[in-house]
């Protein structure tokens, strides 16, 4: 799919939600729909398709060892090895997948090759690792901090996150530092893939439509915050609501509201069909989760069925005087 295309198709999608929802906004029977029905059905959606997709790649069999590996694996005692790179046990595994959840380990060690007068060189790709690291904690932070309007009273953790969070606050409301880095993390990606030919080249409409959404949350929840202000006691009123299931609906929330939650519910619903889904699948890839074992014990696939071999001996029983007239030589006269 071209690259215009594709972004029409994905910023069209969103710009439709957004539009579908201030349109639900202003009339009250509507307000039902996008104010309960909606997050209820993609809260169930979530955790429907989440599971479905960890159960199935869970049932996915893997007869043999196939860790990713970039260092030397353990052998005779005197050769030095690379834990990290090449795990020879559980523990290794574990400290691997660690440094992979937290800190995104194989992309800060990821390289990028370019031609340059004829030759190939490699170059290093921090500002996509420091880009996607930004964007993941920024993401976490928020919705942590979004607990708040959803439990009462609220836990201390959230509110020591929320000062922590707002430390830079010049007046009042609040600036939070997760809430620029997010939106200039998301834009980073966008913008990478847009300007960096290769990829350009291989990003479809279901690579944008995600980052085009998350924009569009992050966009709603500032104007919000600085510019469209939205009554506050009614909206923590629906979302604890929410959380209790005994949702109300209170008069006055705004229609800003509805557009953030229609684009978050849209987010939760396509979560477990997208490739956002990595974030479940890191956890079942066999090229992490598994120890370089391969020399050091005999793997057998345990789904291998009886097949019936034809031996060269056998082969040559069969045609011995075909291969001596064509002067193919035998092992046996």
């Amino acid at each position: 799919m071209d690259v215009k295309v594709s972004l029409g198709v994905s910023l069209g999608a969103v710009l439709a939600i957004v539009l579908v929802a201030l349109v639900g906004a202003q009339v009250s029977s509507l307000q039902l729909v996008f104010g309960i029905l909606v997050p209820y059905a993609a809260f169930v959606i979530f955790i429907l398709g989440f599971i479905y997709r960890v159960v199935d790649w869970g049932r996915s069999p893997v007869p043999f060892r196939i860790p990713t590996t970039c260092g030397q694996q353990k052998t005779l005692p005197w050769i030095k090895r690379n834990k990290l790179e090449c795990p020879s046990n559980t523990l290794e595994v574990i400290g691997r997948m660690i440094l992979e959840v937290f800190a995104f380990r194989s992309l800060f060690k990821h390289t990028k090759a370019e031609m340059a007068s004829g030759n190939i060189i490699y170059g290093g790709s921090k500002w996509l690792w420091l880009g996607a690291l930004a964007f993941h904690y920024s993401f976490l932070i928020i919705a942590v901090r979004h607990l708040r309007l959803f439990v009462e009273p609220v836990p201390a953790f959230v509110n020591v996150l929320d000062l922590v969070d707002g430390m830079l606050q010049i007046g009042a409301p609040t600036l939070y530092i997760t809430d620029i880095l997010l939106i200039g993390a998301v834009s980073y990606l966008f913008v990478r893939r847009v300007i960096v030919p290769k990829m350009r080249y291989i990003s479809l409409a279901n690579d944008y439509f995600p980052l085009f959404l998350i924009l569009g949350i992050g966009i709603s929840g500032v104007l919000m915050r600085f510019f469209i202000r939205v009554d506050i006691v009614s909206v923590k009123e629906l979302t604890v609501g929410l959380a209790s299931l005994h949702p109300v609906l209170p008069e006055g929330i705004g229609a800003i509201f509805f557009v953030h939650v229609a684009l978050v519910s849209t987010l939760f619903a396509y979560f477990p069909f997208s490739k956002l889904m990595h974030a479940g699948g890191v956890f079942l890839s066999p090229g992490r989760n598994l120890a370089n074992t391969n020399r050091a014990k005999m793997h057998v696939n345990p789904w291998n069925y009886p097949v019936k071999l034809h031996t060269y001996e056998e082969y040559e029983n069969d045609f011995r005087e075909k291969m001596k007239n064509a002067g193919i030589p035998v092992e046996r006269e």
